[in-house]
Order: structure tokens, then C-alpha cells, then sequence
């Protein structure tokens, strides 16, 4: 009696789910649209510094550069909780930067995620970009290529794994959840996005709404890894032709 009970009450969320989904819900969109604005944010903002970095870590060989590179490597697996505590006490009024008033923002939500993506950016695209510089550095040193003009051979090669890196840090971003959580506040119409919802609902027992927000995650992990699998293949394809 009682499973039956569980069985109908999840059926009955899975409809609701649906039909919020396919009615556009106002308040499921603007969750949604938010979470797509932080994270599409921070990936921009992570790529614009990472990817420079990475390039310099790959090419240009300086002093504190190995140190550099375990301090990148270690961050990677930083526990987002850590970045988010972290970035609160440095944006908390009792904190040095206090005094912007971006703590439980979507500002500071934006500087949690690029926090958390950078190191992943700037750790693969240096990765990347140093395969392909010793693949390539005997062909461009032999014509003459200046610094820049080997960089950009570089990137234009390796653009597609590049591409690949950038989606992959986008995944990463739209699944967090304890960082953005501590320095958003999940705050309804303000900061709440798909991921602390789920969390919200989901202990509320509204399963519908959470169901629907899952669903919608689902769909864009699909997506992403879809993109980066076909990306990768036309790297490779791009590869072959050559």
C-alpha cells in the first residue's frame, strides 16, 4: 500500500514536472535563464583569463613556473564549498572587499563559478597548447615565426580542443551547487538558480518543480557532452584533412 502510495506521488510529480516544462512556467524560466547568465558569465570570464595563462604557462618558460603549475593543478580539485567560504569572507562586510556590496548577488555568484572554472581552463588549454607546440615547434622555428605568430598557429590548431575545454568548464559551472549556494543566498527572483532550487524544493518535498529543473539539467549535460564529442571529431577530422 505504502509503495503504491510512493509510486503514484512520484508519477503524479513527473506530470506536474511536464507540464511545467511544456507550459513555460514563468518562474521555471527565469531560474533557468539565471542559471544560464551566471554560468555562460563565469565561462567568459574564466576563458579570458585562462586561456592566456594556459598559452604562457605552455610557451613561455619563467621563473616560479612549476610552482605555478601545482598551485593550478591542486586547484582543480578545490572543493567548490572552499571557494565559496572563501570568496564570503573576502565579500562580507567584515571582509577587504566588503564595501562593493556583492555578497548574495548574481555578481558574486559569477566570481564563484570562474573561481571554480579557471583552474580547469587554464590547466587543459595548457595541456592543449604544449602537445601541440612541441608538434609544431620545429615546422614554425624553421620559418621564422615570431612569438605571436606561432601563438596564434597554436590556437587556430588546436581551436576545436580549446572549444572542448571551454564547454567542459560551462558542465562544470551549471552543476555547482555549494559555492554559489553560500555567496548567492538563494534568494527567490534575486539569486536562486536550478541547482540550490533543486536542493530548496527537493527538501520543501515540492518534487514537481525540482523534477522539472533536473530534467532541464539533464538535457543540457546532453548537450554539452554531445557538443564536445562533436567537436572533438571535427578536431579530428580537421586533423586528418591536413
Amino acid at each position: 500500500m505504502l509503495a503504491d502510495w510512493a509510486v503514484n506521488e512520484f508519477s503524479e510529480a513527473i506530470d506536474t514536472a511536464w507540464a511545467l516544462i511544456r507550459s513555460g512556467d514563468p518562474v521555471l524560466v527565469e531560474i533557468v535563464a539565471r542559471s544560464l547568465q551566471v554560468s555562460l558569465s563565469a565561462v567568459f570570464c574564466a576563458g579570458l583569463v585562462g586561456l592566456p595563462l594556459g598559452a604562457c604557462l605552455a610557451l613561455q618558460p619563467f621563473p616560479g613556473r612549476q610552482i605555478l603549475l601545482v598551485v593550478l593543478n591542486a586547484a582543480m580539485g578545490l572543493p567548490p564549498v572552499v571557494v565559496g567560504l572563501l570568496l564570503y569572507l573576502l565579500l562580507s562586510r567584515a571582509g577587504p572587499f566588503g564595501f562593493l556590496g556583492l555578497l548574495f548577488s548574481p555578481t558574486a555568484m559569477v566570481l564563484a563559478q570562474t573561481l571554480i572554472v579557471l583552474p580547469i581552463v587554464a590547466a587543459l588549454s595548457r595541456q592543449i597548447l604544449a602537445n601541440l607546440w612541441e608538434e609544431y615547434r620545429e615546422s614554425l622555428q624553421s620559418l621564422g615565426a615570431s612569438g605571436w605568430q606561432a601563438l596564434g598557429t597554436l590556437l587556430w590548431e588546436g581551436r576545436f580542443r580549446l572549444l572542448t575545454v571551454l564547454m567542459a568548464g560551462f558542465g562544470r559551472a551549471m552543476a555547482e551547487v555549494g559555492a554559489v549556494l553560500i555567496v548567492g543566498g538563494n534568494i527567490a527572483h534575486v539569486t536562486r538558480v536550478m541547482t540550490t532550487t533543486i536542493a530548496l524544493e527537493t527538501s520543501k518535498g515540492n518534487l514537481a518543480l525540482a523534477l522539472a529543473l533536473g530534467l532541464i539539467l539533464i538535457v543540457l549535460a546532453l548537450v554539452v557532452n554531445g557538443a564536445v564529442f562533436l567537436m572533438q571529431e571535427s578536431g579530428k577530422q580537421s586533423v586528418d584533412d591536413n
